[in-house]
């Protein structure tokens, strides 16, 4: 974009009122967080989280593999974007399969949408994608609070290309003022007979399986398939502004409201929680974990690798934990050892690379 077209769309922005606080109601969306991992490969047997922050996965009853990276490419201003290279083809397609990349959002962050009222607001999704050929897609909006969705199609070329798909205002059906997830961006990638069967819905609608992904390609039809895509943002109005940097920090802070890693495992011997613990017996040590921001709600906790208990010079390993007591700001969690000399304080730390705690809040 030239700098007077920049100028021109930000006077418009200015106009309509999209200025005032954060515009982007997407996190993560220049891919910057990537805190389980870089890639992983084989994905598409189950749906989840796997590793750029926010992302999901969601997929069901296909034969096709894919890997998923965080990759050091993307258009001018971007250094990352989330690669989807298929690994394994899957061109017989039974009537229930689909692949989608997905974003979830909790209904109380969607207020300003206005949704359900007669001073409902439009909707812009931008975003920036490129494939290795030619295909087209549909990005869908669906509110789970109403059983509602919207659907355009985009194309990709081999080239980085932004879209800017305007969704109209929607007066039926207000989101949820809560922390549960009340509407979905879903990027379908691959679908069946029983979502793409139908016609495609282009207007806010009930939502009926069949329409919410007709006339698509699959992503799945080649090994030779790749998709990539950043800077996606959703934001309230009909003008895709240029899109909103925010920093590392800030991102990563986002992203920890639903996922957080103990400490980053890069090393051995790291601090497991707060590293400091409370042997009660000799077989059980207590370990407090303060989160580095308040959760979503309560967490999950799991232990990845392997931990030992440092007492007196000696390591302890750890078999399993049990007694978590949880809360969104924390976590209490008894480490049950063996050949504990029952100390009042001891020192936990990770026994080897990539080990650690997580605590999960996804939606």
């Amino acid at each position: 974009m030239s700098k007077a077209a920049e100028l021109a769309k930000w006077g418009e922005v200015s106009t309509n009122g999209q200025v005032s606080g954060r515009r982007n109601i997407v996190y993560n969306g220049g891919m910057q967080v990537a805190q389980r991992s870089a890639s992983v490969t084989g994905l598409g047997a189950a749906a989840g989280y796997f590793t750029v922050d926010r992302w999901n996965i969601s997929t069901a009853a296909s034969a096709g593999r894919l890997t998923m990276t965080q990759t050091a490419d993307g258009p001018s201003g971007f250094a990352n974007c989330i690669k989807l290279d298929c690994t394994t083809a899957d061109t017989s397609i039974a009537a229930g399969e689909f692949l989608l990349l997905q974003q979830r959002f909790e209904g109380q962050d969607l207020q300003q949408l206005k949704k359900g009222t007669s001073d409902a607001e439009l909707i812009t999704v931008s975003f920036y994608v490129k494939a290795n050929a030619a295909f087209d897609f549909v990005l869908e909006l669906q509110d789970s609070d109403n059983t509602r969705n919207i659907h355009k199609v985009f194309a990709t070329t081999t080239g980085w290309v932004r879209h800017e798909l305007i969704f109209p205002a929607d007066t039926t059906g207000a989101f949820d003022d809560d922390n549960a997830s009340s509407l979905q961006l879903n990027f379908w990638l691959h679908a069946g007979a029983n979502f793409a069967g139908g016609t495609l819905n282009t207007a806010w609608a009930s939502s009926t399986n069949a329409n919410r992904a007709a006339g698509i390609d699959s992503f799945y039809s080649s090994t030779d398939n790749n998709f990539f895509i950043t800077g996606v943002q959703m934001e309230v109005g009909s003008v895709a502004t240029p899109f909103e940097n925010r920093s590392y920090g800030e991102e990563l802070a986002l992203c920890q409201r639903y996922y957080q890693l103990s400490n980053k495992g890069e090393t051995a011997n790291e601090a497991v929680g707060n590293g400091l613990a409370n042997a009660e017996s000799a077989t059980d040590t207590q370990l407090h974990w303060n989160f580095q921001t308040n959760m979503r709600a309560n967490p999950t906790v799991a232990k990845i690798g392997a931990f030992v208990v440092r007492e007196n010079g000696s390591n302890k390993t750890v078999s399993s934990i049990s007694g978590i007591t949880y809360s969104k700001d924390r976590v209490w969690m008894t480490l049950v050892i063996s050949g504990g000399t029952d100390e009042s304080t001891s020192r936990v730390y990770t026994a080897g690379t990539n080990k650690g705690l997580e605590a999960i809040a996804e939606l």
